[in-house]
Parts: structure tokens; C-alpha cells; sequence
């Protein structure tokens, strides 16, 4: 029986790492910081590795060309400054393994979902705009009542040229040095924009949509949707093919347990993976997805990178506000006691791959919010399809049989004119956007109070594309199927 007092020589406790520690890597310095039990490096040895883990991440990916135009998605917070202090560095006269492409900065100011008056708004952003001055990029300053102003572009996939997306990188490379190609001053400061216009028939526009909104987590999922199709707009409107994200490996993990609870499980290989190419011509980029938390933190103190804190929506939350706010407590709680939490869920992220059938480039393929391949097509043995069916037999709904005034050939809502065209009457709700959206998309907008509170972008192409799958249903006996 095992004892109380008993001793086992065999058991040893971890060492605690002393003040006089040498740098593991130069091996003569004294250690300034341990970023793990066995990595402890001096102040020049750890800004040699955080530079060279930088370009070993693009370097090894080899996705972004020279002289191609990229936009920096920055928040103002600490990882994603980071960000942009390492394309600084490494576009420097001096650098090694220079970089090649073009920078520009976008910044999507989130105030008025957040509840900040204007004056504090305005204070963010002139800190912001000094930092965005200094580094000589272009930059966007964009409020994110500017998605009510958004066209219906936006949701179509749009497929990128194979010339442009596939080239050889080294043929790349090559020509880039044979031209010699710099960029002039003008490209420099080409396109900024520094007006922060915030229209407020906009505001309160946002404002009824969050309002409407009855979660925590549906509200951060909405956020998120809306400020990637700001910023999908802005590369586009501006020429970027390439959009370059902040998240470090810490919120990366976080992301992934949250999105499994969500229901995103689909798509996780396309939100945490380096690059994400769902929007065809634009992609997603994640350079600093090998950076913990904690290394972005030293990183800044010690070398003195600017950063603003802008309160979020679940700033002074609790814990159990929402399921992002759950899922990060979680993590940093385990962090906190197992140093190897992050890696582990970080490498797990890494094996994941897509399996969905063939992409079809047709617009009611893709989700209308998140863009991603619609998953909810599945087999009758499927978890998903049980639900689907007790959600129906639990909603009970009174129908009017009258068939007095219109002649509906379409169905409810749908107005059938003498032309033989079909209009909607009636406004949106969630059964409408029901089968246009994946598993995780529906659970957002079912906490929905008032479907209509959408921006106008999201509703119109949403009466598109149920307009063109009912007319596709009654010419379906004159098509042929794909077989065929």
C-alpha cells in the first residue's frame, strides 16, 4: 500500500531556472528572459530569433511575390503591431533575406459596436494614424459602419488567375532582380486615407443590428464576419492579393476550440491554417501564427514597439459571457499550469485539412456570410440532419389556408407578377436565409431578433439567390445533371 510518508527518491522536480543563466544560444551573454524551460537567450539573441522566425514563416510558405501588393490588417493591438514592425524590419536598406512586396495597412475601427462615444473613437485613431505615419506605408482608417455601404460584390467568389496565383517562385524572384524594380516615393504614400467620416445614419444602423443581436457569441461572430468583408473590399477595391492577419499561435488556439463549439468544424482548416484562399483572388495570410503570446509581449517591452489597447466587446466580460470568452480563460488557465498546452492544440491545427466534395464556383455554393463551402449538405444519418428534423417537429406554425387575394406559385412571401417573374413581398427572416448559410452561420443569425437589421448588401444578395434557386427548381426538368 502506498504510504503517507513515504519517499520516492525517483521522483525529481522541474529545476527553477536561475537569475545567472547563459543564453542557450551564444552561450556568453546572460539571459534576459526564458521563454520556455530550456530557451533562455540574451536581448540580441532573441531579436535575431524573433526576426528570423518571421521570414522563415514566408520564406517557407512562399506565397507572397515580389512587387506584389499586400495589406496589413491591423487592430492597434500588441501581436499585430509586432506584425508591423517586422515588415518594417524587413524591408530596411541593411536587412538580410530583404523583403520584396509592397505594404499597405487597413484598420477597422470597431467604436461604434462597442459603445465608445466619438471623442474616443477619435482619440484611438490619432494614435493610431501617428504609428501608421512613421512607417511611410499607405494606410486605411475605415469605421465599420462602412459595411452598410458595401455592393453586393463582396459575397461572390471570385476565382483568381492561374498565371498570377501559380508562378514559379524562383522565376519570381529572378525577374525581380533582373529589373532591379524599386518602389518610388509616389507608390509610397499613393492611396491613404486619413478622413475618419463615421456617418451616423450608419451608427445606428450598427447599432439596432448588434442590438438585435441577443448573445455575446453571436455578436462576436457577426464582428468578425463583417470586419473580414471591410477588409476583403478594401484589398480589393485597392489591388492587394494578399491580406496579412495578426493572430499569434495563442489566439490561433483559442480560435480552434472555439470554432469547434460553434460548429466551424469545416472550415478550421481554412481559419487557422497559414494561408486561406476562400476568397479566390484575395488571400489570407497569417505570418505570425509561431509566435506565442507571451514572446510578442517581451518582444515589444524590450524593444519599445508602439501599440494601442482598444476596448473590445467582451472587455470586463466574465468568463462565462460567451463561448470565445470561455474558450480563452480555458486555455490561459491550462497555459498557466501546462507550458505546453498552446503548442499542442497549435500543432493539432496544423494536420488539418478541407475535405468537402469538388468547390463549384456558383455564388449559393459558398456560405453568405463566412464565404466558406456550404456544410450542411449531408447524409439522413447525419447528427446535423436529426437536428434539422426535431427543430421542425418542435416548431409548430398556424397557416393561413386562405387562398382568396394572390395565387402564390412560389411560395409564402413570394409574389407572383403577370410578367412571370417572382418578387419578395414580404420582409426577410431567418427561414429565408436558412439554406444560403453553413452550420455555424445559422446558429449566429438564429439569435437574430430581426433578420432585416442585416446591411443591405447581405439581404439583397441573400432575395438573389433564393430568386435564382427557385427558378433553377422549375426549369430543373429541361437541365441536365452533371452525369449527363
Amino acid at each position: 500500500m502506498c504510504q503517507v510518508d513515504e519517499e520516492y527518491n525517483g521522483l525529481e522536480k522541474t529545476p527553477v531556472p536561475t537569475l545567472n543563466k547563459k543564453c542557450v544560444k551564444c552561450k556568453e551573454e546572460t539571459a534576459v528572459l526564458i521563454i520556455r524551460v530550456s530557451d533562455a537567450f540574451c536581448k540580441s539573441c532573441f531579436k535575431e530569433y524573433f526576426i528570423h522566425k518571421f521570414r522563415a514563416m514566408l520564406g517557407k510558405n512562399r506565397v507572397i511575390f515580389p512587387q506584389e501588393k499586400v495589406l496589413l490588417a491591423l487592430s492597434g493591438g500588441a501581436s499585430s503591431c509586432s506584425m508591423l514592425s517586422q515588415v518594417q524590419e524587413g524591408l530596411g536598406r541593411d536587412a538580410p533575406k530583404k523583403l520584396r512586396f509592397v505594404p499597405g495597412i487597413v484598420y477597422i475601427d470597431e467604436g461604434g459596436v462597442t459603445g465608445l462615444s466619438l471623442d474616443e473613437r477619435q482619440r484611438s485613431v490619432t494614435k493610431l494614424k501617428k504609428i501608421f505615419t512613421e512607417t511611410g506605408f499607405p494606410y486605411f482608417i475605415l469605421p465599420l459602419e462602412q459595411v452598410f455601404s458595401l455592393p453586393t460584390s463582396v459575397l461572390m467568389p471570385v476565382t483568381s488567375d492561374p498565371e498570377r496565383s501559380d508562378p514559379s517562385y524562383k522565376e519570381a524572384v529572378d525577374q525581380y532582380i533582373r529589373e532591379k524594380r524599386q518602389v518610388t516615393e509616389a507608390s509610397v504614400s499613393a492611396v491613404s486615407q486619413e478622413e475618419f467620416i463615421c456617418s451616423p445614419e450608419h451608427t445606428e444602423s450598427l447599432q439596432r443590428l448588434f442590438s438585435s443581436i441577443k448573445t455575446l457569441t453571436a455578436k462576436e461572430d457577426m464582428l468578425q464576419t463583417l470586419r473580414q468583408h471591410l477588409i476583403l473590399h478594401t484589398a480589393r477595391a485597392n489591388d492587394y492579393t494578399k491580406v496579412m492577419m495578426g493572430d499569434s499561435c495563442s489566439r490561433l488556439a483559442v480560435k480552434l476550440l472555439s470554432n469547434i463549439a460553434l460548429g466551424r468544424g469545416a472550415a478550421l482548416a481554412s481559419d487557422t491554417a497559414f494561408s486561406d484562399t476562400r476568397y479566390g483572388d484575395v488571400v489570407i495570410v497569417r505570418p505570425m501564427r509561431d509566435y506565442s503570446s507571451k514572446e510578442i509581449a517581451f518582444y515589444n517591452r524590450m524593444f519599445n514597439v508602439p501599440s494601442v489597447f482598444i476596448s473590445s466587446l467582451d472587455t470586463k466580460r466574465h468568463d462565462k459571457a460567451s463561448i470565445q470568452r470561455l474558450t480563452e480563460s480555458f486555455v490561459t488557465n491550462l497555459q498557466a499550469d501546462f507550458p505546453s498546452t498552446v503548442s499542442t492544440i497549435y500543432r493539432t491545427s496544423e494536420k488539418l485539412h478541407t475535405a468537402l466534395p469538388k468547390q463549384s464556383h456558383e455564388p449559393a455554393a459558398k456560405c453568405l456570410l463566412c464565404l466558406c463551402a456550404i456544410d450542411t449538405n449531408v447524409d439522413k444519418a447525419s447528427a446535423f440532419h436529426a437536428t434539422s428534423v426535431s427543430e421542425q417537429l418542435s416548431q409548430i406554425k398556424l397557416q393561413d389556408s386562405s387562398e382568396g387575394s394572390s395565387k402564390q406559385c412560389c411560395g409564402e412571401g413570394w409574389q407572383c407578377e403577370t410578367t412571370g417573374s417572382c418578387s419578395f413581398n414580404r420582409s426577410l427572416q431567418y427561414e429565408d436565409l436558412k439554406t444560403l448559410l453553413c452550420y455555424s452561420c445559422r446558429l449566429t443569425v438564429k439569435d437574430m431578433e430581426e433578420v432585416n437589421t442585416l446591411p443591405s448588401y447581405i439581404t439583397t444578395e441573400a432575395e438573389k439567390r433564393e430568386m435564382r434557386s427557385r427558378m433553377k427548381m422549375q426549369i430543373s426538368e429541361f437541365l441536365l445533371d452533371d452525369d449527363e
